[in-house]
């Protein structure tokens, strides 16, 4: 003869149990399974119906957010002065990006060709969309170094940039350039010849040096890439 030996439990933890077992959620407020989506409050869940909106009163689901411990159906709290995401159209709750014109979520401001979220870089605009440099180079051109434009016309290329040829002046003087004029690089910014020979002797011999081992950097890579 076989015994069984039968585990016995009351209902509150029987109702756990089975709600573990099929991945479920316990109501912290009536303490019965949660068939639907649960709406999470002060990370606790419980069923939406057992709250109504701290506002107008109507009964939640499990959309309802929670702003300053006060639970709110959505209606309510968009108009509540909480920024929405000019992406996902959703309330933002953290740190905002003021761009275009519009709030966005950090994750949601992204590129509209390689979808990756700026995160803090800057961005470049056409059409109301948002572009990284690299894809708005590809898609539309050169974009100008100081104006931050595509350029339409000619393109000076100069300090490993892309400049409009009203844009490449002398960075203290603001005096226009053009590549037959002699300048100097100081901060990967144009000077002009009168503005460089006014600078301190010292900081002069210093721009000469590093623009000599520039070249010479040049030359040897030349070499190497000649002999191989």
């Amino acid at each position: 003869m076989i015994f069984r030996c039968c585990s016995h439990l009351c209902r509150p933890c029987h109702i756990r149990e089975r709600a573990c077992s099929l991945g479920k959620y316990v109501c912290q407020k009536c303490h019965a399974m949660i068939e639907e989506q649960p709406l999470m409050f002060r990370n606790d869940p419980y069923h939406p119906d057992h709250f109504n909106c701290s506002n107008c009163g109507k009964e939640l689901t499990a959309d309802a957010k929670e702003l300053k411990n006060e639970l709110y159906c959505l209606p309510c709290h968009d108009k509540m002065g909480v920024p929405i995401c000019g992406a996902c159209r959703r309330p933002i709750e953290g740190r905002v990006v003021n761009a275009m014109g519009k709030q966005w979520h950090v994750e949601h401001f992204v590129c509209a060709k390689c979808e990756k979220p700026f995160l803090g870089h800057r961005h470049y605009e056409r059409k109301s969309q948002a572009y990284c440099e690299t894809h708005y180079n590809q898609l539309f051109g050169n974009v100008c170094h100081h104006c931050n434009r595509v350029i339409g016309g000619e393109v000076v290329s100069a300090l490993n940039k892309a400049w409009c040829i009203g844009c490449f002046t002398c960075s203290t003087c603001s005096t226009k350039l053009t590549l037959k004029e002699k300048f100097v690089e100081l901060d990967l910014k144009p000077v002009c010849k009168q503005c460089y020979e006014r600078m301190p002797e010292e900081l002069k011999r210093r721009l000469a040096k590093r623009e000599h081992d520039s070249k010479e950097r040049k030359r040897k890579m030349g070499i190497c890439l000649s002999v191989v």
